[in-house]
């Protein structure tokens, strides 16, 4: 476990994933390659399971304990081992509740009536219960009661932030500089990994290709990306391609090139494209898949993880909270 939670000169890194369905490749190339960098960066990190948040989605008892397990073993296959990052089950640091609440007599409804998540369901004719209302305090309270420095984002994901920075400043203004107000971190290499029918990779769009899915399931997936209907002797547009986006994912620079210009020469079968995918995943990710089928059959080991990682968190968010609480007025226990 990562040794020092006390508030040092290291940058602190937080972000949290729903465990609401089978890790994919978007969550791999869009966001558990960042933290991985992150780590090796020497930045203090936190990943967390949001299970809390889940609730917003997911109301299956027995599915959401499954998926908080298994993302969680996900992520130590992955390389987000204990030894050099906090991984833990939001519900296990139970004072971001507290924090969310108060947190939520400073908020103005103004700001959470902005928030795309909300819009957009109303927008859609989609019953929003409170929870999506107030799911951007909650993201706040994660955030800030780490006193993060830095939170990994996509370009369409920054207003969550933005949102996060207003309430620190709101908390601040009335009760002093209690909070670190956070930025977004938006690098401009992380890619937007299209699904397999064009759209954005989304559990929700039932569109992924999964990292542990059978070997024979990750084929399948691979094979059924939907294509146009270019011949093999037709040039084609890689750059409108989504299959050239997902294969120059695990291409070097020489070799996206190469691939282009086959793209373009004309010449190249859609499902020889698709087999070059399926290999080059089956080798990336060969090793984690093969340690991602010894930890299924270590869950106590897994939840330990998930226990000394909140146990460590707490470190850090206990000592916050102390201060939250006697700069509003609430007697500490």
């Amino acid at each position: 476990m990562e040794q020092s939670a006390s508030h040092t000169s290291r940058p602190v890194v937080l972000s949290g994933i729903q465990p609401s369905g089978n890790l994919h490749l978007g969550n791999y190339f869009g966001a558990v390659q960042q933290y991985l960098e992150f780590i090796d960066k020497g930045f203090r990190c936190y990943y967390f399971l949001a299970n809390y948040h889940a609730l917003t989605s997911l109301r299956d008892r027995d599915r959401l304990l499954s998926l908080t397990r298994s993302t969680a073993a996900d992520y130590l296959a992955l390389g987000l081992v204990p030894e050099r990052c906090t991984i833990y089950r939001h519900s296990d640091v139970q004072e971001v509740c507290e924090l969310q609440w108060i947190l939520t007599t400073v908020t103005p409804m103004g700001l959470l009536e902005r928030a795309h998540a909300f819009k957009d369901k109303v927008a859609q004719g989609i019953p929003a219960d409170h929870g999506l209302f107030a799911y951007p305090v909650l993201q706040a309270a994660d955030i800030l009661i780490v006193r993060a420095d830095f939170v990994p984002v996509g370009q369409d994901q920054k207003q969550h932030i933005e949102i996060t920075r207003d309430i620190a400043q709101y908390f601040n203004t009335a009760y002093g500089e209690v909070l670190t107000v956070p930025e977004p971190y938006i690098p401009d290499s992380v890619a937007v990994v299209p699904g397999r029918d064009g759209r954005k990779m989304s559990k929700s769009y039932n569109n992924t290709i999964e990292l542990f899915a059978p070997e024979e399931e990750v084929r399948r997936q691979v094979f059924s990306i939907v294509t146009d209907s270019a011949t093999v002797a037709d040039p084609k547009d890689p750059e409108r391609n989504a299959l050239y986006a997902i294969l120059k994912l695990f291409c070097t620079p020489d070799e996206q090139v190469q691939w282009a210009d086959r793209f373009r020469s004309g010449g190249m079968s859609y499902r020889e494209v698709k087999q070059a995918i399926f290999e080059r995943f089956m080798e990336r990710f060969g090793p984690a898949r093969t340690r991602r089928v010894e930890l299924e059959n270590q869950p106590e080991y897994v939840e330990d993880v998930m226990l000394r990682g909140a146990e460590h968190a707490r470190l850090a968010t206990l000592p916050l909270m102390r201060q939250v609480r006697d700069a509003v007025g609430i007697p500490n226990p």
